[in-house]
This record gives C-alpha cells, structure tokens and sequence, in this order.
C-alpha cells in the first residue's frame, strides 16, 4: 500500500508539474516552442488571464518584442545565470537604412504589455561598453522583476513608459552611466546596483505632473569603480525625483552625491532625496545644497503603497 501510495502521490507531482506553466521553452525542442519570441507571439491578445512561460536554461540570443496586446504575461528562467536573454545592437549601429539605431532601438527586449512579470532571468546587452546600449526597455504599466540581472554598461535599464509603474525586487542592475534612467515611476527594494568604471546610478526623467519618480530602499549602491567616481544620479528631464532610503552607499559615490547635468535651472526643478542611508559614500554634509536629507516625518511619504498609486505588486 505505502508504494502505491508513493507512486500515486508521485504521479500527481508530475502532473502539477506539467501543468504548472502555459508554455515552456527549451532551445533543445523539450518544449512548446525553441525560442522566447515564439512563446510571445503564442499568448492570445488581450487575454484576461495570466499566461505563464518556463524558459529553460540557455543562451537565447533574440532581439525581443512583447506587444501591448500581450497582457499578464509572466516569465520564469529556470536558473537565474543560465537563464539568459540578450542582444548586441547598440546606438550607433546602423539599421538596414544604414541609419543608427538609436538609444530606444538597441534595446534587448521590449516590453510593451501591461503586468508584466519576471522571474529568474538574466537580462544582457552584450555589445560591450560601446555607447548607450539598453538591455531592457518597460513601456507597460505594473511591470514586476524579482530576482532577475540586467547586465550591461550605458543605459542598462530603460524604465521607458510615461505613468508606467514598475517593481524591482531583490534584483541585480549594473552599468555604467545613467544605467537607470526614463520617466517611469519605479520602486527598487532589496537590489544590487553595481557601478563599473564611472559615471551615474540614475538619469531619471520624471514628468512635471508625477510625484514620485525612482525610489531605492534598502538596496545596496556598490561596485568596482574607483573612489568617488559615481554620482548617484543626474536630471535627464528638468523635474527628475529620485530618492534613496536606507541603502548602503560604496565608496565609488562621490561625496557631492549629484549633479545637475550644466543646466543651472535644474537645481531648482529636480528633486533628489536621501534618508538614512549608510556607508561610506553616505557623506550627507558634503552633498551639494539644493539635494535633501529627509525628516521622518517626510520619508513617511515614501511608501510602497504611495509611490506606485495603491499598485501591491506582491499579489498576482
């Protein structure tokens, strides 16, 4: 009885397993499709349900594109290392026009429907430190990332959509400069921000009529850039916000901490914001003067709940 119990239980395990996902990729032909692009294209238009895509490990070299018809689209890597996709186009890398792509089109993939999820995956431009060059480019509002890399050097990370809300969880993001940038509004907690060579962490270019632009809590600001190389962020647009709550700031973060981009104007329309962060990149008293060190009672304002407008990106 204890081994036909065994085997029935193991049965429905296999199963369960089966079912688990919508559709599985695996470059070997062991899934429903070889290529992350084929799953896209697969999941029906405007579908009110969540369609869930196993990507087995590989090395899944396609310039990606889900569109906005694709919704609640969710993808799970099954090894967040080996679990890779990634492109090389980059900005000056001529289309068959033999004009430059330009920075939108170097991006890796495209994400244009709206609740996205992410899962255990790496996210590469592999063209190298050649320029701006982005890894990904999120257009859809309430996109979710938990546990995924984005590896690259200028413009890693473009956090494209305006009143696009977007959720970084327990990620790892490097770059070089302004490898997180856009007009989106995004919530970064518990992630590895890692700085190579020199440059700024954020070049945020929030809209004049959204409150909250990025915000950082409890991340970790490292790197292997030299000392006092980073700055941790410059306004791409005039009203860039971004704030950094209890991060650890590396060495690498200059001591004047931002910078205005040579526009004198920007210090008066930009809004960048720390509130007990440590470190030593933390050096509150050397930031320049018209960046904040927020009381108490302002970080209050600075919830989850707040900055993605009620969104809880925990719940499915």
């Amino acid at each position: 009885m204890k081994k036909l119990f065994a085997l029935v239980c193991l049965s429905w395990l296999l199963i369960g397993r089966a079912f688990a996902y919508d559709f599985v990729v695996a470059q070997d032909g062991s899934g429903n499709y070889k290529t992350v692009q084929e799953a896209f294209n697969a999941v029906p238009d405007f579908r009110k349900k969540v369609t869930t895509i196993f990507i087995k490990k590989g090395v899944y070299k396609e310039k990606l594109v889900l569109a906005g018809s694709k919704n609640l689209v969710k993808i799970i890597g099954e090894d967040l290392r080996n679990t890779i996709l990634t492109y090389d186009d980059y900005n000056q890398k001529k289309n068959i026009f033999g004009e430059d792509k330009g920075t939108s089109g170097s991006s890796s993939i495209y994400i244009y429907g709206g609740d996205f999820s992410a899962e255990n995956v790496t996210f590469q431009n592999s063209s190298g430190p050649v320029g701006q060059a982005v890894a990904v480019w999120v257009a859809g509002d309430k996109a979710r990332f938990k546990n995924c890399r984005f590896l690259g050097f200028q413009d890693t990370l473009y956090t494209y959509g305006y009143g696009s809300r977007q959720y970084y969880k327990d990620c790892y993001i490097e770059g070089t400069v302004d490898f997180i940038f856009g007009s989106s509004t995004a919530w970064f907690e518990d992630c590895t921000i890692f700085c190579k060579q020199n440059g700024y962490v954020t070049a945020a270019s929030t809209p004049d009529s959204t409150r909250y632009g990025y915000v950082f809590k409890n991340c970790k600001i490292t790197g292997d850039a030299p000392t006092g190389s980073f700055y941790l962020g410059r306004p791409w647009r005039p009203y860039a916000k971004t704030v950094y709550l209890n991060c650890e700031l590396g060495p690498h973060i200059k001591p004047e901490g931002w910078d205005h981009w040579g526009n004198e104007n920007n210090k008066k329309t930009a809004y960048y914001a720390e509130y007990q962060n440590k470190g030593k990149g933390f050096q509150p008293k050397q930031r320049v003067p018209w960046s904040h060190q927020l009381t108490d009672q302002e970080a209050k304002e600075y919830t989850r709940d707040k900055v993605l407008r009620n969104w809880n990106p925990e719940k499915e």
